[in-house]
């Protein structure tokens, strides 16, 4: 399956400024806890359960995370997304930090001038990004070149089979994949856990609600 641009574009682009303003509330606050059934707080604690003090976030949307987990310190942390507006706002968030930003597409090889990391953080991304599970799972290949031996890559995504769905996650994902803004109707859980299989160790999968929640190492 061939990606275009316009496709790369439209998983990206509906992160605009306002977008961004109610995202937390929206995505966060409502869609987490009643329609895809993985709260939070949930998704929190796997941070704190993963998270280094060398650590480089992979579509980092508002920056909530990194903001509300237990980092060790002094953390080293880099923001890594296509997106502009996203690098801008979580960048500031969390400017306690001093973020490194690299604005790339992570499914080309992606070529900075910047130290490995410990631990990738890749929360609900791959839903966002193009492509089957199988192509789209290229973007671990160039994450992985970023990855000290030992490191961690930890995340969530939406998954469109091998997980529980109730009627309105069926119906809002249908809309956002309508809309371009997921692509996620080919991704299923034995797909995510194969590419993974294929690329690292101690690969641990847990099922909630419509998300997988996943982490694993180089």
């Amino acid at each position: 399956m061939k990606v275009t641009d316009q496709q790369v574009e439209a998983g990206q682009s509906v992160y605009s400024r306002r977008t961004l303003n109610v995202y937390d509330f929206v995505v966060l606050g409502i869609s987490n806890r009643l329609i895809w059934r993985c709260p939070t707080p949930q998704l929190v604690k796997h941070y704190n359960q993963n998270i280094t003090a060398n650590h480089l976030d992979v579509g980092v949307g508002t920056g909530y995370f990194l903001d509300n987990c237990q980092l060790p310190t002094p953390p080293r942390i880099a923001l890594m997304d296509l997106n502009q507006n996203s690098l801008v706002y979580a960048a500031q968030r969390i400017a306690r930090y001093h973020p490194e930003l690299y604005q790339v597409n992570v499914l080309e090889p992606i070529l900075i001038a910047a130290d490995k990391f410990d631990s990738v953080g890749v929360n609900y991304l791959l839903h966002c990004v193009p492509g089957t599970i199988e192509t789209k799972s290229v973007l671990f290949d160039h994450l992985q070149a970023l990855m000290n031996p030992g490191a961690v890559i930890f995340g969530s995504t939406l998954l469109h089979a091998g997980i529980s769905r109730n009627w309105f996650a069926r119906r809002l994902m249908r809309f956002y994949n309508s809309k371009g803004i997921f692509s996620n109707r080919q991704d299923s859980l034995e797909g995510l856990t194969r590419a993974l299989d294929q690329r690292f160790t101690d690969i641990s999968i847990q099922a909630i609600g419509s998300a997988a929640v996943f982490s694993a190492r180089v």
